[in-house]
């Protein structure tokens, strides 16, 4: 196991160079100068061409993304074109917000989705089945920024329930928390459903069914635990994916996370920032993954057994 936990680490290192060089390399296509963002469109050539060449801009784009990667080995992310700061401190200021909104839609979704999909598969064919998998195939395919303006023009701006800006205290983050996992709370659903229905038809529950076994135990201790490994995996991507999501709904709700800084950034061309952020959205997203894979074992004993039969080859 711990073999194995550490060669996944070493293809994380490779996987974030990669990324920092397409991240690079988008930043280069893309129109604009940042040294005239930064002075203005009043600016005069001669302060362009000296606040990029400070900037170290006017160096070939291997140079310079050689010379990122080197100074970040040495701890340094760079400081922000827009603010001055070191771009680590920008994003550990706004990062636990990103992160708090995160963490409520995938439990949100979890909750929701998991437990509906269960019954749903043991209902099959009921009333239940066909209006929850219509509900969740209507929930999957709205956006969630569509879904973030109708909550605000509904719960906050009609009927005043809840704030519609902002990350204050825990009323701020209902909104925001749940336009992202509705749609996710669907996918779960359907999956579960799916992974529900096979698990069921396999011999060994029909042998517990056989035994006479209680059915609310073939469920829950047989069919439920074996039906658990591919919606664990898709919980941990739509993890990651929700820390990308978030961006738009920060936007939505006026919440100052990490999105927010990466959308501003973007628009400021500030490349280290740019950089940084994605360099850290992509190391939460295989770190979550890696833990995904690691809960495989507890959560499958033969995946467990074949890692402990490894280790002593």
């Amino acid at each position: 196991m711990l073999r194995f936990i550490c060669k996944r680490i070493l293809v994380i290192i490779p996987t974030l160079l990669g990324i920092i060089f397409i991240v690079f390399g988008i930043m280069a296509l893309t129109p604009g100068d940042p040294a005239k963002v930064i002075l203005g469109e009043k600016a005069t050539p001669e302060a362009i061409e000296k606040l990029n060449k400070e900037m170290g801009l006017d160096k070939p784009f291997l140079v310079r993304y050689v010379n990122y990667v080197l100074d970040l080995l040495h701890g340094d992310m760079g400081n922000s074109y827009r603010s001055g700061r070191e771009v680590s401190e920008e994003i550990l200021t706004r990062l636990p917000t990103t992160i708090r909104l995160t963490i409520g839609a995938i439990v949100v979704a979890v909750c929701l989705g998991i437990p509906l999909g269960i019954l749903s598969a043991v209902k099959q064919y009921s009333f239940f089945d066909i209006a929850g998998t219509m509900t969740a195939m209507m929930a999957a395919s709205i956006p969630a920024f569509w879904l973030a303006l109708l909550f605000i023009l509904l719960f906050a701006l009609k009927l005043g329930w809840l704030p519609s800006n902002g990350s204050e205290s825990f009323r701020h983050y209902i909104l925001p928390s749940l336009s992202l996992a509705i749609p996710t709370s669907a996918s779960l659903l359907r999956l579960t459903r799916t992974q529900m229905l096979e698990t069921i038809r396999q011999d060994y529950i029909r042998t517990a069914r056989a035994k006479g076994q209680v059915e609310r135990k073939i469920t829950f201790r047989h069919a439920l635990k074996n039906a658990l490994l591919p919606v664990v995996t898709v919980v941990g991507m739509e993890f990651g994916f929700l820390l990308g999501g978030a961006v738009i709904c920060e936007q939505v709700y006026s919440i100052n996370g990490l999105g927010t800084l990466i959308i501003n950034a973007i628009r400021m061309k500030d490349i280290p920032q740019v950089t940084g952020s994605a360099l850290f959205l992509a190391f939460f997203f295989m770190l979550v993954m890696l833990l995904v894979d690691i809960l495989y074992a507890y959560i499958d004993p033969r995946i467990r057994a074949r890692y402990q039969t490894r280790s002593k080859k």
